[in-house]
């Protein structure tokens, strides 16, 4: 597969001056080197980490209380330089850090970087607690509680490979978090505490259940806890699988932690949890603190307090595709997006129905938790099929091209930015129900609609559609008749097998049109793919003549969109295109846009599609919730917004220069799983 960039994007260039001057920030923990994406926002952030003795203006950096930290303390006391200390934000990865893998290779997603002292050490003020006493504003209060209904409507923690399908134990229980042995947090707490915790939330609840949640690392075994099955009593729960966070926060009566990250969600989700350790979120008058913290109580504080600097001010957030810092909406953008894949793809997959050519980026697009195996015939462990060969294996999830695809046709063996996997149905598919449909029921999260707005915005002013082919528009002059698009589609496509109405052929859609409307001025424009001679749906030329008043040949859709009046199509994208643009459309089938409110509907459509979402609720779902994006320059998940600025820019996969070395190297792909065992 090869790039072709078509042009630079300043959005996309490194901006260090942001940072000032870079400061040696001298470590004595090869941590720090090996892990380049550590070193990156460091970097970033205005240092530049390297190993050795301190000189003058230089800093000293150690990972939090880690087994080395005691080494860059001494070297920082013995040369008077200042200590930084570095550890994971509240929002890290998919894995824990300690996991192994493609996935944990990534590194964390934000840092907080502390040159006042350590979050979790309450023996000393930090930066964090400065900025929770800090005054908050409106704004920062409505950003506050904007970003945790978001994180929670996206189930997102620290670490995120829990399935947010796993079921919590029934409501109504006691809740006791443990934690790792040699937690940094815990400084120097051990098993004793822990059981004192659960006997005293035990003695403080006669008779509810006890859930005992063991943390990641110890459920993955990469590290054990304090607690286990042997100090439960009957009746009593160990709950160590991948359940959600929050979903297991929401179902507790009553919290017990040490000074677990848990315990804090627990205080963000309303809880007053009941604390045996002194983390950050002690001593503000949110919490049942066992001991006092030794510097006395911090004061009072909100939660929108204690959110706003730990996830809003607090961190240094990464954006790993576009190499920049970032804040915390743009580090939540890329976490969301790897964890969709991730969740869709935990359990591996087993796939039939995809055609040689695409097996090569179908291998890079499902191999980031296990290789992808392709069958040649279909059968009950198949877990993904191509839709158009759905019938086949109706038990798999479908697979499609998503709605900002690429630089160039799919028949022309070009690759897609994103793909849409579902689990329910497929879009283009009314007879059935579909996740697309189950999302614009639903309607966007907090804060959805706003960012869809920018999307639809950002994807006008870059003049983007599906394609993304470019061409003219010479169209008549306007001769006072409103003005109609008509697009063509390819007569053998799945959505219009699925979803056509008594119009199946782009002659029958023409012909609706002008009977319909005999005043306009009619401008038909052929699917790209039929023009090419690649798919079938070409109209004879006398009966264009008769029925359409010009023929928009190679014509750029975007032009088209903003030189006519409406649009009626069948079922085809376009009409979606149209309808981000403001123009009206008319539809003669059941495309997956229609039947919402926002489209003029002459053909049957779904009952069930009672929901009447805004245009930029319909586009969230389309656009943001339904598709899974690739970035073509690092190989990541990304938001939906990077891979417009990647088709922006003509960064984007381009079709192969010889059909059959790339059907060669699917079939070679296809069988990747041999050699990655």
């Amino acid at each position: 597969m090869t790039w072709r960039p078509l042009g630079a994007d300043p959005d996309l260039t490194n901006d260090l001056q942001a940072a000032g001057p870079l400061r040696r920030l001298c470590v004595l923990n090869l941590g720090f080197l090996r892990q380049s994406r550590l070193r990156r926002i460091l970097e970033l952030s205005g240092w530049h980490v390297t190993l050795g003795l301190p000189r003058a203006g230089d800093a000293v950096g150690i990972w939090g209380a880690s087994p080395t930290a005691w080494r860059g303390r001494a070297v920082a006391a013995r040369w008077n330089a200042p200590l930084v200390t570095v550890e994971d934000a509240f929002l890290r990865s998919i894995p824990p850090g300690r996991a192994r893998g493609r996935l944990a290779r990534r590194g964390p997603i934000g840092l907080m970087i502390d040159e006042d002292g350590l979050h979790f050490d309450p023996a000393r003020p930090s930066r964090l607690e400065r900025l929770i006493r800090a005054p908050l504003s409106p704004q920062q209060q409505a950003a506050a509680r904007e970003g945790l209904a978001r994180l929670r409507a996206a189930d997102l923690s620290k670490y995120n490979a829990h399935d947010p399908a796993a079921a919590p134990p029934p409501a109504g229980y006691v809740l006791v978090i443990d934690q790792t042995r040699g937690d940094a947090s815990l400084l120097g707490a051990g098993r004793p505490l822990f059981l004192a915790m659960l006997e005293a939330a035990r003695d403080e609840h006669p008779g509810k259940r006890i859930v005992l949640r063991s943390h990641p690392e110890t459920a993955a075994g990469l590290r054990p806890g304090h607690l286990g099955p042997v100090d439960l009593k009957p009746g009593e729960i160990l709950c160590d699988g991948p359940v959600s966070p929050w979903r297991l926060v929401d179902n507790a009566d009553a919290v017990y932690a040490v000074s677990s990250q848990l315990g804090y969600e627990a205080l963000l989700a309303g809880h007053r949890p009941r604390l045996f350790g002194q983390p950050f979120y002690a001593g503000w008058g949110l919490s049942d603190d066992r001991d006092p913290l030794p510097r006395g109580p911090r004061g009072t504080a909100s939660p929108d307090a204690l959110f706003v600097a730990s996830h809003l001010t607090g961190p240094r957030w990464f954006d790993p595709c576009r190499d920049r810092l970032t804040d915390f909406s743009g580090a939540l953008d890329q976490i969301e997006a790897e964890a969709r894949v991730f969740r869709q793809d935990r359990a591996g997959h087993v796939a039939f129905g995809m055609r040689l050519w695409k097996r090569r980026f179908l291998a890079r697009e499902f191999g980031d938790v296990r290789p992808l195996r392709h069958v040649r015939r279909p059968g009950p462990e198949v877990t993904l099929v191509w839709a158009a060969k759905a019938a086949e294996s109706p038990q798999a999830a479908r697979v499609e091209d998503g709605f900002l695809r690429s630089r160039g046709l799919g028949a022309a063996l070009t690759p897609p930015l994103s793909l849409i996997v579902d689990e329910a149905g497929i879009y283009f598919d009314p007879r059935m129900p579909s996740r697309l449909e189950a999302l614009v029921a639903a309607g966007p999260p907090p804060g959805g609609e706003a960012r869809a707005a920018r999307l639809i915005e950002a994807l006008i002013r870059q003049r983007l559609t599906k394609y993304n082919l470019g061409g003219a528009a010479d169209l008549p002059p306007r001769d006072g008749r409103p003005r109609i698009l008509v697009p063509g589609q390819v007569e053998d496509d799945a959505s219009i097998l699925c979803g056509a109405g008594a119009e199946r052929r782009n002659l029958d859609l023409l012909a609706r049109v002008r009977a319909e409307r005999p005043e306009a001025q009619i401008i038909y424009k052929p699917h790209p793919d039929v023009e090419a001679g690649l798919r079938p749906g070409r109209i004879p030329e006398a009966e264009l003549a008769r029925l359409a008043d010009h023929v928009a040949h190679a014509a750029d859709p975007v032009r088209l969109i903003e030189a006519v009046d409406e649009l009626w199509t069948i079922t085809s994208t376009m009409g979606f295109e149209a309808l981000l643009r403001g123009l009206p459309v008319t539809t003669l089938g059941a495309p997956f846009y229609a039947g919402w409110g926002l489209t003029h509907d002459l053909g049957s459509v779904p009952d069930r599609r009672t929901a009447r979402p805004s245009l930029a609720a319909l586009a969230h779902a389309c656009l943001i919730a339904y598709p899974r994006y690739r970035d073509p320059v690092t190989g990541l998940p990304c938001p939906p917004e990077v891979a417009l600025e990647r088709l922006a820019a003509g960064m984007a996969p381009a079709p192969p220069a010889l059909r059959v070395l790339a059907k060669a190297q699917g079939a070679m792909a296809g069988h990747a799983w041999l050699w990655r065992r």
